[in-house]
């Protein structure tokens, strides 16, 4: 056979669209393929894509993962250990800006606690546990600021506020 136009045919056979509403003669006569009353027989009726029959619908059903698009203004405190001071020069200041800019940590307030050893002279101006506090000392260093020196200066901004 030799390949023309009139000939042509689709790899698929198509089925005719259902053309309904057409009268008796097109073969949905009557109620036309749509059943007896109701609203999927009326003309726009029907409902929205999702739809169950006014229960809760299975998308709301299922747990969402939440994104990590809220952050509470009172944040805890981030805990570092003494070991992680390690990354610093003997002789350096360490400030919540410099743990920041080391990348240890990413946001305030720290405090260190005494996992661990240190091996250089550090002067610590964040607050420090009493364990964390010795082993400082003991390297040669000197602490500035301790947990309970903080805990004094809010409740002094408290009490100054009120």
């Amino acid at each position: 056979m030799i390949l023309t136009l009139h000939n042509l045919q689709p790899a698929v056979r198509r089925k005719p669209r259902k053309r309904v509403g057409r009268g008796n003669a097109a073969g949905q006569g009557t109620y036309a393929g749509r059943g007896l009353k109701g609203q999927h027989a009326r003309t726009g009726g029907g409902t929205r894509p999702g739809f169950e029959g006014g229960r809760t619908t299975l998308i709301l059903q299922t747990p969402k993962m939440r994104g990590k698009g809220f952050k509470p203004l009172l944040r805890k405190e981030v805990s570092i250990n003494v070991d992680a001071l390690n990354i610093f020069g003997s002789g350096e200041t360490v400030t919540l800006k410099s743990l920041i800019d080391r990348g240890i940590v990413s946001y305030g307030p720290v405090k260190i606690l005494g996992a661990g050893e240190l091996s250089k002279k550090l002067t610590v101006k964040i607050p420090v546990s009493s364990s964390a506090r010795a082993k400082i000392e003991k390297a040669g260093g000197e602490v500035t600021q301790s947990a309970k020196q903080k805990v004094q200066n809010i409740n002094k901004l408290n009490t100054t506020s009120a």
